[in-house]
């Protein structure tokens, strides 16, 4: 079989996972970079500067945090109001330890052309809902 025929899924989740718990392990404090400018990005935007925001993600400052091969979904509380986070990992630039720096910086072309399940999901459960306009009717 020829690399056009077979379709594989992006590693970018795999390899977070790992440098995730390879960061914990260490008692280190794992970082997130994320371009907050990626669809279906849920992230506090008041903390994002330049279209990215680092997120720390280490097991006591977040709630209920889950790596599946699509996201990155967590609750955390920012300015002392807890959000739910959710991060596609197309969004995910970099995971990092904050202590020394040491982690992985992703390809940014991995994902295109990739469309996810869950993003296809997302991208409907975010999709604005059509209004209509109010309209007035003259009744005799």
């Amino acid at each position: 079989m020829s690399d056009q025929e077979i379709q594989l899924t992006p590693t970018r989740p795999y390899l977070a996972r790992g440098i995730y718990e390879w960061i914990c392990d260490n008692q280190l404090t794992p970082y997130l970079l994320v371009d907050a400018t990626q669809p279906n990005t849920d992230v506090p935007l008041q903390f994002v500067k330049d279209g990215q925001i680092v997120l720390n993600t280490a097991p006591h400052a977040v709630h209920q945090l889950n790596m599946s091969n699509d996201a990155i979904t967590f609750s955390a509380r920012f300015g002392g109001v807890s959000k739910h986070i959710y991060v596609p990992f197309v969004a995910l630039i970099g995971i990092y330890a904050k202590e020394n720096g040491q982690g992985l910086f992703f390809d940014p072309t991995e994902y295109d052309g990739v469309q996810t399940p869950m993003q296809e999901d997302k991208v409907a459960e975010h999709a604005p809902e059509v209004k209509k306009r109010p309209s007035l009717k003259i009744v005799e």
